[in-house]
């Protein structure tokens, strides 16, 4: 019985800050890298070694992920760490998306690491970890924003109560909620639309996100913020009305 990690969105950015981190855990046996894009997975095992295992697969078909977990039942492996952090986002109004663009997004960002985390569970033991990839997003509505912010904050608030039932298992849940991270998501978030993000506040790089991440999920924390401005963040949206929150973010973003 192998002792693995399971990473999805592994290719790039955060996902591959977290396989960097997991490959110097001493205990893990293998990483499974999983993400859409097969020639930056290969890249992946180019540069690290065949510790990593990838599979391309898309997370917003149902099938494949079923499939993905067919292929969990087989192995049997002991996933010490499951971090759902695939997910995207498209900054515009509600009518800058198609029907089956705003179902994709719900499906890749909520759904799949739902769908994972279930097909993961019957093969982790006391002391394995799920990290679900939340966002300051989840803090407050963002118009805007307006699926992406909401399926965040599903995210988070799934997480944090998934946690609580998995204390008698000795198995933490942890929502990381990260700010604005340099990665590839702003170029894949623009589609051209009259009102679009344009101030990203509290900019940070994504290693550490994840060295935080990794440490708070460690230390059976359900929730881990990363940066002054994030957590500044998380405060006001306790303790502000939502309609304040909201017309903070149309202020910073210019609209």
């Amino acid at each position: 019985m192998k002792n693995i990690a399971i990473v999805t969105g592994a290719s790039s950015g955060l996902g591959r800050e977290f396989v960097k981190l997991l490959l110097k855990e001493k205990e893990l046996d293998q990483i499974w890298a999983v993400a859409r894009r097969k020639q930056k997975l290969d890249q992946l095992v180019e540069k690290y070694g065949d510790k990593v295992k990838t599979y391309t697969i898309d997370l917003s078909d149902q099938d494949a992920i079923l499939e993905f977990g067919e292929l969990i039942k087989k192995k049997k492996p002991n996933i010490r760490y499951l971090i759902n952090n695939a997910g995207y986002a498209k900054f515009c109004s509600y009518d800058g998306l198609s029907v089956m663009g705003t179902i994709n997004m719900i499906d890749v960002n909520l759904s799949a690491p739902v769908a994972l985390t279930l097909l993961a569970l019957p093969y982790m033991r006391r002391g394995s970890h799920i990290l679900n990839i939340s966002s300051q997003a989840s803090f407050q509505p963002l118009p805007y924003q307006n699926v992406y912010s909401s399926t965040k904050a599903f995210l988070r608030n799934y997480t944090r109560a998934l946690h609580v039932e998995l204390k008698g298992k000795g198995i933490s849940a942890t929502a990381v909620c990260p700010g604005w991270m340099r990665t590839a998501l702003y170029q894949r978030a623009k589609v051209g639309a009259k009102k679009t993000v344009n101030n990203f506040l509290g900019m940070v790089t994504p290693d550490k996100v994840a060295r935080k991440a990794l440490c708070d999920a460690k230390r059976n924390r359900d929730m881990s913020v990363y940066g002054i401005y994030t957590k500044s963040c998380h405060v006001a949206a306790k303790v502000l009305p939502q309609k304040t929150t909201m017309k903070i973010w149309m202020m910073q973003q210019r609209f």
